[in-house]
């Protein structure tokens, strides 16, 4: 079995860490508004709207690069950022099919 370290780099764990902070501080202020919980669509249309504003940032930093406005550790970083949300995303979308095709093998 691989090691997990070697499954996640440094840029995702900043970048997971910084979005549970906000999403904690997003659910205090909202625990003092309103007591209904995050539904799970908005968490996820949250998670993928992350994933895309990422996707969107990094493409930014790789085209500035080329451009010569962004230096080289920049764009790693950026292409890394990527690489890890694609990853994650993939994971995710093979969990849904996963689920899904565990619900249609239940029987009725």
């Amino acid at each position: 079995m691989s090691d997990p370290t070697s499954l996640v780099s440094s840029a995702a764990v900043r970048g997971a860490y910084r979005t549970s902070q906000s999403i904690m501080g997003e659910k205090g202020a909202a625990a003092t508004e309103e007591s209904n919980p995050t539904s799970f669509s908005n968490m996820v249309r949250s998670a993928s709207e992350n994933a895309i504003d990422t996707m969107r940032a990094g493409e930014q930093t790789a085209q500035a690069g080329l451009r010569g406005e962004a230096d080289t550790q920049q764009v790693v970083e950026a292409m890394m950022a990527m690489e890890s949300t694609v990853k994650v995303a993939v994971s995710v979308r093979d969990r849904f099919v996963e689920a899904y095709q565990e619900i249609l093998r239940m029987p009725i």
